[in-house]
């Protein structure tokens, strides 16, 4: 679990293929106690297990079907990457309950900087329209953001002078691909209300048997 506030920017080293998947090396320097086998960081707002650690950084495998659902199966040598350690039941929730579970890959229709802030619009897929709402929450790439607008197919962010300056997402253009992960409160809300329809069909349809 994540709460989408980056800890740090850190810098892909190296990807080698393994079968499907790949591995990956991250060069980064995350504060508090040493990174350990099996910790769980969010890369780019994807979930990943540390499979080594190393002394400027970690290794993670990326399965095939995280490479084929996110940003990560394109990090090449030299890419930067936004890292997140998982949180801790004791800390501060600053942003909002991330998973680290990607739903889709979603493109910058556009970038429009103001002054010190910046307007980013981004491609929304029809299926997960009813999971985004104004004022709600997302992550994208591994950041805590709050939709300021929402139309027919996209969404609108502001990013703040902190978010730019500690995120990849400055350098943000139309046509981007970035990893979307939408609440996970209005996941289940959506579950729950898709579930109850049934059953109010059916008692719908029983009332009109009633009164035949």
């Amino acid at each position: 679990m994540f709460s989408g506030l980056v800890v740090v920017i850190g810098e892909v080293r190296g990807r080698v293929r393994q079968g499907g998947g790949a591995r990956l090396e991250i060069r980064c320097a995350l504060p508090g106690e040493p990174l350990t086998c099996g910790e769980s960081v969010a890369v780019l707002g994807a979930c990943l297990t540390i499979a080594k650690a190393t002394a400027g950084g970690f290794e993670a495998d990326v399965s095939p079907e995280t490479l084929s659902r996110t940003t990560l199966g394109a990090l090449r040598a030299g890419s930067r990457v936004n890292l997140e350690r998982a949180m801790r039941l004791s800390d501060r929730l600053g942003g909002h309950l991330v998973l680290g579970h990607v739903d889709a890959t979603v493109a910058v229709v556009s970038a429009r900087p103001a002054r010190e802030y910046s307007t980013v619009r981004f491609a929304l897929p029809s299926a997960l329209a009813p999971e985004v709402a104004e004022k709600g929450s997302v992550a994208v790439d591994g950041v805590s953001l709050t939709v300021s607008r929402l139309g027919e197919g996209w969404f609108e962010v502001a990013l703040i002078p902190t978010t730019l300056s500690e995120t990849t997402l400055a350098a943000l253009r139309a046509g981007d691909l970035v990893n979307l992960e939408t609440d996970v409160l209005a996941k289940y809300v959506r579950r729950s209300l898709a579930g109850e329809r049934p059953g109010i069909t059916s008692l719908l349809a029983g009332l009109g048997d009633a009164s035949d």
